[in-house]
């Protein structure tokens, strides 16, 4: 029985990453030939940060990244702290309304953010670009914040913050110096997931961007509807390259602070 899953779990992990092999193997193709591999060459690399189009692209996906990551695991902590306070029945429905964008397909929220800022930019006068994108990416982050925040709270001693104002801590150097800490590996989680998503998001930020804001994701796709060039070979390789290590970096924290507790990892 233990051979069949193994060998199960083989397939499926064979499933889900020999095409995005295929993908590093050919962005090192001398050739555009996607089927025969004619010689190894860093040139598609090269011509990649070349690339004027994709390097602003680039540029736009960091700073929307970055920003609005940032901004999520700000307000994401904010109100994790706040649920974490509400009685039983209130967290009951204010956790359950914010899975909902969790949950909710990517299309039905791009497109109701869209019909949202052109409702406000009749009456308001403003364009879409990098504001309505930082915020569209605000909005689906948070919930993955809280999502990663909460759990911390519950593995929390609920009395650490009342001993600790007892021992002489204001409210304010009491949560910095005690409650913080303890939801530290959550607050990182939820910034990483944030940013990962923020990094390779398509749908939200399609319906959500400006003609001068445009993303990575919108980029390359602008670039296979025409033609696929080796160059995108070597952007999704770099692409994947990076979720993995944020990935790693993100595991390697949730280990360390299970080994502080004391659980098994």
């Amino acid at each position: 029985m233990k051979k069949l899953s193994k060998a199960y779990l083989a397939l499926v992990m064979l499933f889900l990453y020999i095409p995005i092999f295929v993908l590093i193997v050919f962005s090192f193709n001398v050739t555009k030939s996607r089927s025969v591999f004619s010689g190894f060459t860093f040139d598609w690399y090269i011509k990649l940060f070349h690339n004027e189009l994709i390097m602003e692209s680039l540029r736009n996906t960091i700073i929307v990244a970055v920003t609005a990551s940032v901004a999520a695991t700000v307000l994401g902590t904010a109100a994790a702290i706040g649920i974490n306070n509400m009685k039983k029945l209130p967290k009951t429905l204010v956790m359950q309304g914010t899975n909902i964008p969790i949950i909710n397909p990517e299309i039905v929220t791009g497109v109701s953010l869209m019909l949202l800022f052109v409702f406000f930019a009749a009456r308001m006068n403003f364009e879409f670009g990098f504001v309505t994108l930082i915020i569209a990416h605000i909005t689906f982050d948070v919930p993955y914040v809280i999502l990663n925040i909460m759990p911390k709270f519950r593995q929390m001693n609920p009395n650490i913050y009342e001993a600790a104002q007892d021992l002489g801590c204001s409210p304010v150097s009491a949560f910095f110096k005690v409650v913080l800490p303890e939801i530290m590996p959550g607050v990182i989680s939820g910034f990483l997931m944030s940013f990962t998503f923020s990094l390779d998001d398509f749908v939200v930020s399609y319906f959500t961007s400006g003609p001068t804001s445009q993303t990575l994701p919108i980029t390359i796709y602008s670039m296979t509807r025409r033609k696929v060039s080796p160059e995108i070979n070597a952007l999704s390789t770099i692409i994947f390259f990076v979720v993995l290590i944020v990935l790693i970096v993100k595991n390697i924290i949730e280990r360390r602070s299970a080994l502080k507790r004391g659980v098994k990892w």
